[in-house]
């Protein structure tokens, strides 16, 4: 469902201005488009075989396989990262209040196997995406062009730099690679016969972040703004119906806790709302479900409630307020509201498909679209300069799972872009999601550029590049479906 709300509440809720941080985050993200670029060109060139994984791994998985016959087979796993207390303080980070966590979910059906990785980060470069593809290749025998890598895009997680960088760095890119393997060997193991099935609920914890301020369109809680309220759930079962994995399908970014710092000065590390979401959904089901969050269109929708909030004047002015540690309630409420309505929808859901009649089918294309030189807003302006300066590829990975899809892109797409895609998909069930392979920055609709507002400042991609994504897009789905 979508709700219209005009803005009202102004923010800079991108600009990385805590203490300590070394990048902005905006800045950080668009090194991550080479890396989609790179996945591209793997996706489309010759994919690896036999050289991804070591020889009697692969025999024993092919061996057994090839005994259990073909049909759809689903396996998943999850790790903690690990951030010891010896890497703190890490990109401005003084202490964790709860882990962020690698899951993994293998599908296969018959001789084609994919893998969706899900890690609770802001962003992922490309030498870390790079080393846990080796790893889930290794253990699994996916194919390295088969393994899709997202983020759920919380802003309360140190930066993912290269491992050269400082000894820091290094030792938390392994923290993530042994995480990946640890995940990717639970969910080796536990692969087995499944079947899915798809279910949509409704919450109401995602606002739109535009609002019009005395100096132009900015930040805040714009309550008149276009938001979507829709929860898509996917879950996977064993064949006599225990539930093994739980998709979550929404559109916010997760920053509640977002550059809020607490009373003794500390920064905390935290999964915030889609682990919240999650954590919630996961303690239903025992542990014995692993729950995964998929960003949706969050490139102009935050949560309703933040820590550091921003607040407006009659006269349109702002300033903001940090609630430092009792936002740790807003956070735990918004994210058992969101974990509650995805588990309501979850029991709900009557599983289908198992043996050979779920497809499981990835395809990746790209298009081009305009560039234009990528801003650093830091304030609401009433002019600026969108003139195309170039084109670029902006890769574009579908996954079917039966008759449901994920359509994504590493961009982060706004609400109408996401709704238009969905309207048009001849699939009955279809997920569009931001922030695939690492993510990048914002790829803003037209009115974003009319108003310029901070999506479409933030952006390097030129008016018009987020129609013809979605026009892609449809035409991809089209082709699958026909």
């Amino acid at each position: 469902m979508v709700a219209k709300n005009e803005p009202a509440v102004p923010r800079n809720e991108n600009e990385d201005t805590r203490p300590g941080g070394p990048l902005h985050r905006r800045s950080f993200l668009g090194g991550s488009v080479a890396a989609a670029v790179a996945a591209m060109s793997l996706a489309n060139g010759p994919a690896a075989r036999a050289s991804d994984a070591e020889p009697a791994e692969l025999a024993e998985l092919a061996g057994a396989a090839g005994a259990a016959g073909a049909g759809l087979k689903v396996g998943a796993g999850r790790a903690a990262i690990g951030i010891p207390s010896s890497l703190l303080p890490l990109d401005g980070f003084t202490t964790v209040h709860d882990d962020l966590y690698v899951r993994i979910l293998l599908l296969e059906n018959g001789s084609h196997r994919v893998a969706l990785a899900v890690l609770d980060l802001t962003s992922i470069g490309a030498e870390a995406i790079a080393g846990m593809r080796t790893a889930i290749a290794k253990a699994s025998g996916v194919a390295t062009a088969d393994i899709v890598v997202t983020v759920t895009h919380t802003f309360s997680a140190p930066h993912v730099q290269a491992a050269g960088t400082s000894p820091a760095a290094a030792q938390y890119v392994r923290q993530i690679t042994r995480a990946t393997e640890t995940a990717v060997a639970q969910a080796v193991a536990g692969l087995r016969p499944a079947r899915v099935g798809f279910g949509t609920g409704e919450c109401d914890v995602n606002v739109n972040r535009d609002v019009r301020t005395a100096d132009g369109w900015w930040l805040g809680t714009g309550e008149s703004g276009s938001s979507d309220k829709s929860v898509g759930v996917t879950r996977f079962d064993d064949l006599d119906g225990r539930p093994l994995a739980v998709l979550v399908n929404y559109s916010v970014q997760s920053s509640v806790m977002m550059q809020s710092v607490m009373a003794n000065g500390d920064l905390p590390i935290t999964a915030d709302l889609a682990g919240a979401a999650v954590r919630h959904l996961e303690k239903q089901y025992d542990g014995d479900v692993v729950g995964f969050f998929l960003v949706g269109s969050c490139g102009d929708q935050s949560p309703a409630f933040r820590s550091k909030r921003y607040t407006i004047d009659k006269d349109r002015k702002w300033s903001q307020v940090d609630a430092r540690d009792a936002g740790w309630l807003l956070l735990t409420v918004q994210g058992e509201r969101l974990g509650t309505e995805a588990v309501r929808v979850s029991e709900g859901i009557r599983t289908s498909g198992g043996g050979s009649g779920s497809t499981v089918r990835l395809l990746t294309d790209s298009v081009t679209v305009g560039t234009v030189p990528g801003g650093h807003p830091t304030g609401p302006t009433k002019t600026y300069d969108f003139t195309p300066n170039g084109t670029a590829d902006v890769p574009i990975w579908i996954l079917q799972v039966g008759n449901g899809v994920f359509a994504g892109v590493s961009p982060e797409l706004s609400t109408d872009t996401a709704l238009a895609i969905r309207k048009h998909s001849p699939f009955p069930h279809t997920a569009v999601m931001s922030m695939l392979e690492g993510g990048a920055k914002n790829m803003a609709e037209a009115q974003s550029y009319a108003r310029i507002t901070y999506e479409a400042m933030d952006s390097s991609y030129a008016q018009g590049a987020a129609e013809t994504v979605a026009a892609k897009i449809g035409a991809m789905l089209h082709s699958l479906h026909g």
